[in-house]
């Protein structure tokens, strides 16, 4: 049986181990209502876009822009995989890397080259250890990126799209539904199909000025940086969703480790006690 100082010195271990998580629980629930708020004031903004975008392209032939045509054979993938900087946030990140190599492996099988281009640092590594060839990365800028970022991203993807160089390119990242809820999704988002949005049929007519080439011409590279934003913003929030939610099962499993440690600390002091009154009784026997 362990010593009453080892058990005394583990139960302060754990109480200290307690505080950290209750206090990375507390800055991950603020920083959650900033990234919250942020994709909340995005999405109306997003699925109107969408809406409209959808109206336009679905009127629209592939040969009205190069970012509408699907290549008929494709040889190159690109695969942007969202993932955060940093890790206790249990597994979030392991599941948008688990589905991006996942496709990885899909696309490779049927033949196919795969370029990653990665933005978050748990994201980097994992692909780096994978051995799949890393085009862009960004890295420590997940908590702290703007719009900027995603529009320098998507001008990458767009410029290589338009020279070959990607016939395809699809977006993994961590889509935000609830706060106990993160799920991991593989978008495609070049070529731009013909009904972007949902709200692509929503039946409401449009009267567009200039023409409906020259807005796809202004809007598509645009819809691109969007998407590819919004993967950000949903990532952001989920990353911090999921920290909460595994710090405060941390902190809940440090409770249950405190209350077995002092169950075995009182345990360990009745022995004691009970073999120093026993040696007492002994002793006191032994006189008679």
């Amino acid at each position: 049986m362990a010593s009453l100082r080892d058990v005394k010195t583990k139960i302060g271990a754990v109480k200290k181990t307690k505080q950290i998580t209750k206090a990375m629980n507390m800055v991950a629930s603020a920083k959650l209502r900033n990234a919250q708020g942020r994709i909340e004031r995005f999405k109306p903004y997003a699925q109107k876009f969408f809406e409209m975008l959808g109206d336009l392209a679905a009127g629209a032939d592939e040969s009205v822009h190069p970012l509408l045509a699907k290549r008929e054979e494709k040889k190159t993938v690109g695969i942007v995989i969202v993932t955060s900087d940093r890790g206790l946030c249990g597994s979030f990140n392991a599941n948008i890397i688990k589905a991006a190599l996942k496709l990885a492996r899909e696309k490779r099988a049927e033949g196919l080259g795969v370029k990653f281009y990665c933005v978050g640092k748990k994201g980097r590594d994992a692909v780096r250890k994978a051995e799949y060839e890393i085009v862009v990365q960004y890295r420590d800028i997940m908590g702290s990126f703007d719009f900027t970022v995603a529009s320098k991203l998507g001008n990458e993807l767009i410029n290589a799209f338009l020279d070959g160089t990607l016939d395809e390119v699809v977006l993994c990242y961590g889509e935000f539904i609830s706060m106990g809820r993160q799920v991991p999704v593989a978008q495609i988002v070049l070529p731009i199909s013909g009904t972007p949005g949902e709200a692509a049929g929503s039946g409401k007519e449009y009267v567009y000025e200039p023409s409906v080439e020259g807005l796809l011409a202004e809007l598509l590279p645009r819809f691109v940086k969007v998407q590819v934003y919004r993967g950000m913003l949903d990532t952001s929030a989920s990353e911090h969703a999921a920290r909460m939610t595994a710090m405060d099962n941390a902190t809940r499993a440090c409770d249950d480790m405190i209350n077995a440690l002092t169950l075995l600390y009182n345990k360990t002091r009745q022995a004691a006690i009970t073999r120093d009154l026993m040696d007492i009784v002994g002793a006191t026997e032994a006189l008679k």
